[in-house]
């Protein structure tokens, strides 16, 4: 879960309210773009419709702090509080993932509807000089709601993707382009101190900070490109197995894979389908949409590795890096497991990431649709090594 870290910080009302509002707003301005049809139909079972994510994050807040603090509370539908509920085994019983697709009721317009109910009677509470356990849940509430903001992006992004229309979703989001040439940038060996360092807000995973030992290593200046990767295809990369992990090249082959998910080829060479449709491969943008395995079967080619978390964070913090932040997620080869007395949160807000560490991979940074203000350098993202509908990239280490 979300927590404030530090304890010792008190948090404005008034500021609170405004990221509210603004947080809110910026889940139905991400919508507005799409049709009701786009924002109902689920593509697969790892995604959710953009309508679903409307409800859900509106559901958290209902769930989670209005049910325990407003006066008198009603809930606005006691059907949706099993309709959009995620993974909280804690609250009770889950309509099925892989099938939110099929829920064609409540309509866009009543989840809507929901989401006003809740936002008034939510600022009504927050005026009312609340408690600082409220504010902090407030708080979880709007980080969790940005984490669901990228999701709808790059959740609709794959719906529209197998349309063969390749409709644009119209964000004008761009990736950008490497400044300059690439290099390596490099560390000594030692012990380095990584996690939450005290300062604002922190997801529970991220805790504690702890020591780690690292051998003297060197990570790219930048993330690698679409150029960069072409030429690992090229040179029939997915068709050699010596670069593969063995589960890795069994998925490849199971799944017909020799590409990145969202590269195709005509007459004219690669082309991309982005959030502005399908356009010409770009290619001093950073590769995106790559799993773990075609990221570790690339370093591989590329005589290097995958970086560790604790690498990252370092090389991170030191500001010697381009593309940290804002254009892909990058993979590492550390599993997604709890640091050194890491010890989950009680209750059901506690099932936020615990529960998940187990046969995940690390990533870090942020991509091109994290919100503003949602990155850090401790900030561990995670997926699944087959996953690759995220903005999902290449850091090289060696």
């Amino acid at each position: 879960m979300l927590k404030r870290c530090d304890a010792n910080v008190a948090v404005s009302e008034d500021a609170v309210q405004a990221f509210f509002s603004a947080v809110r707003g910026a889940s139905v301005e991400l919508a507005a773009p799409l049709s009701v049809e786009d924002c109902v139909a689920q593509s697969m079972p790892d995604a959710s419709p953009v309508k679903w994510h409307l409800a859900h994050t509106t559901w958290f807040f209902e769930t989670f702090i209005l049910e325990r603090f407003e006066a008198g509370f009603k809930p606005f539908d006691p059907a949706f509080r099993v309709l959009f509920n995620s993974y909280y085994n804690g609250v009770g019983e889950k309509f099925t993932r892989a099938q939110r697709g099929l829920l064609t009721r409540p309509s866009l317009v009543e989840v809507l509807a929901y989401r006003q109910n809740v936002d008034a009677r939510m600022l009504k509470l927050l005026a009312a000089t609340p408690a600082p356990e409220v504010l902090a849940l407030v708080e979880l509430g709007l980080q969790h709601e940005q984490q669901h903001q990228e999701l709808i992006v790059t959740d609709a992004m794959h719906l529209l993707s197998i349309n063969p229309l390749a409709p644009a979703y119209g964000l004008g989001l761009e990736m950008g382009r490497a400044e300059r040439d690439y290099a390596w940038v490099g560390f000594a060996a030692g012990v380095v101190e990584i996690g939450y360092d005290g300062a604002g807000f922190c997801f529970d995973n991220e805790t504690p900070r702890h020591r780690q030992f690292t051998e003297a290593f060197a990570l790219g200046s930048r993330l690698v490109t679409n150029a960069e990767y072409s030429a690992f295809i090229d040179d029939g990369g997915y068709a050699k197995p010596e670069f593969w992990l063995s589960e890795g090249w069994d998925w490849v082959q199971s799944n017909a894979i020799a590409q990145p998910l969202n590269w195709r080829r005509d007459g004219a060479g690669w082309r991309e389908f982005t959030l502005q449709g399908a356009v010409a491969l770009e290619p001093d943008q950073a590769v995106s949409h790559v799993s773990y395995f075609e990221a570790a079967a690339y370093a591989l080619w590329a005589g290097a590795r995958l970086p560790t978390e604790a690498e990252w964070e370092t090389a991170a913090t030191s500001g010697g890096l381009e593309q940290v932040f804002g254009a892909a997620w990058q993979w590492t080869s550390s599993a997604y497991a709890p640091y050194p007395g890491f010890v989950p949160t009680p209750g059901a807000v506690g099932e936020y990431n615990g529960k998940f560490m187990v046969n995940q991979y690390v990533l870090r940074g942020s991509s091109v649709a994290t919100p503003d203000g949602h990155s850090r350098v401790t900030y561990r993202n995670f997926f699944p090594a087959t996953a690759r509908w995220q903005f999902s990239g290449i850091r090289l280490a060696k």
